[in-house]
């Protein structure tokens, strides 16, 4: 018993003692408050440092990373842009050389036309004086307007209103006669002009006295030749009362008919027709159309037979087309009277099925009782 009175009692001593000790550090803590909480704030401080030179580091190393991934991506995209404009430069380059290459062809291909054509040039010259040569000659001159009055002809009339290089009655070969109905009947085209004396109206290296004289030949020319054609190619009863003399150049037929009215006349008078190419084809256009009408004539039995035949078939034709009609109208009708059948048929049909159909009356039914037994 006093064993445990005495364990208490030290128990409680040591409670007392830890108790003064307690109390007096309490007492010195609220005595100096800094110096206690210094260290903490210390601790804490630091702690912020650390933490902040720690979001510090990861910060740069992340913007460090960012910035070399931009540096990349950019360098990339560098990269790009300068390819594409490598690209379009070559392109460029190449559709350069390219357009150079097809101008250069280009332009050779012209100088190889305008050597063509300088050729060609060369060779209408020396046709020029070939042509030159050819209508100063006298057979020439007349093979050259015999060619162009046979195209002429050939072109516009049919093979039975022309001949070429016909001999008439008194010996002479004309170069084509028109064979016209009558009244007016054959017709001599003479297709040769006298033209030295017009290449010397003309001529550059001639003088003013020259050209004078050469103009006064040139209608002393016109005169003979008109009479010559007048003496030869119309001849009564045989041919008609004028002939056509021929100028296969339209610059002579000008010269003729603007500077010279007088031989004109007297070429009316003497019953000679002066045309150029232009005005012969107004004559040979006329000359078909005559002959047209003449054939026409000449066969218009032949066409009054077959207006007639035409109406009896367009008659046949008329009743048919009646008939015809007849029956589509009778066709119409009978499709109409078909479909107001059709049209009752289906309203029938839709009263049965809506269940209206006439109810009728119905007999009364007596019933018999049975027998009883």
């Amino acid at each position: 018993m006093t064993e445990i009175t005495l364990a208490i009692a030290v128990i409680a001593l040591l409670v007392l003692v830890w108790a003064g000790w307690r109390i007096a550090s309490l007492e010195r803590r609220l005595k100096d408050p800094v110096a206690a909480i210094a260290p903490l704030l210390e601790e804490k401080h630091r702690a912020m440092l650390t933490d902040l030179h720690q979001g510090l580091t990861q910060q740069g190393d992340r913007l460090g990373r960012n910035l070399a991934d931009s540096s990349e991506r950019l360098s990339a995209k560098i990269d790009q842009r300068l390819d594409r404009i490598a690209g379009k430069v070559d392109e460029r380059l190449e559709e350069g050389f390219k357009k150079t290459n097809d101008t250069f062809v280009n332009v050779m291909q012209r100088l190889a036309t305008i050597d063509e054509a300088q050729k060609k040039i060369e060779t209408l010259t020396g046709s020029v004086v070939s042509l030159q040569d050819l209508l100063g000659d006298k057979r020439s001159r007349g093979a050259f307007g015999e060619v162009q009055l046979e195209a002429l002809v050939r072109n516009v009339l049919p093979p039975a209103g022309f001949e070429f290089q016909y001999t008439l009655s008194n010996g002479t070969r004309v170069d084509c006669v028109l064979r016209l109905p009558p009244p007016t009947g054959m017709v001599a085209v003479d297709s040769k002009f006298p033209l030295e004396n017009y290449h010397r109206m003309f001529d550059r290296e001639a003088d003013q006295a020259e050209h004078a004289l050469a103009q006064k030949q040139f209608k002393a020319d016109l005169r003979k030749h008109i009479d010559d054609i007048a003496r030869k190619y119309i001849i009564a009863g045989e041919t008609s009362d004028g002939a056509v003399m021929f100028v296969p150049a339209e610059a002579v037929f000008a010269e003729i008919h603007a500077y010279n009215p007088e031989v004109v006349e007297y070429a009316i008078g003497r019953r000679v027709w002066i045309v150029s190419p232009t005005t012969l084809m107004a004559v040979l256009n006329t000359a078909r159309a005559v002959l047209k009408d003449v054939e026409t004539r000449r066969h218009i039995h032949v066409i009054k037979e077959e207006l007639g035949k035409l109406g009896v078939d367009f008659s046949r034709f008329d009743e048919r087309m009646k008939k015809l009609a007849d029956h589509i109208r009778q066709a119409h009708q009978d499709a109409e009277d078909v479909q107001v059948s059709s049209r009752k048929i289906s309203q029938r049909f839709q009263q049965i099925e809506s269940a209206q159909i006439e109810e009728r009356p119905v007999a009364t039914v007596v019933r018999l009782e049975p027998d009883r037994k």
